[in-house]
């Protein structure tokens, strides 16, 4: 299977406001996603970091990501920003990783 996963509150989280500099990793999901990625799946990190703001965060995201020890086969940028997004195939972040037995 391919899976598109996003960062930000799904596998990190932040403090106060959101910073993505700051970022906090959330290790139960990402060991999840890591399973995924070890079970033979093609894991794909998908962010909307930037979209509105034009700003490239692609190194700070690469790095995290790096140093979360997070495995993946590509990291995609460019996700567009929206309120709620509606599709067949989508799963939210709590309903997801609820079914693994983490509570995010």
């Amino acid at each position: 299977m391919i899976y598109y996963v996003d960062i930000d509150e799904t596998i990190c989280s932040y403090p106060e406001e959101r910073a993505y500099e700051k970022a906090i990793p959330i290790v139960e999901n990402i060991n999840i996603i890591n399973a995924l990625y070890e079970e033979g799946n093609t894991v794909v990190y998908w962010t909307a970091r930037g979209s509105t703001t034009g700003i490239d965060w692609r190194q700070t995201t690469e790095q995290q990501l790096i140093t979360w020890g997070a495995k993946h086969h590509e990291l995609r940028l460019g996700k567009p920003h929206y309120d709620l997004f509606i599709c067949d195939k989508a799963i939210s972040t709590e309903v997801f990783f609820k079914d693994k037995g983490v509570n995010s």
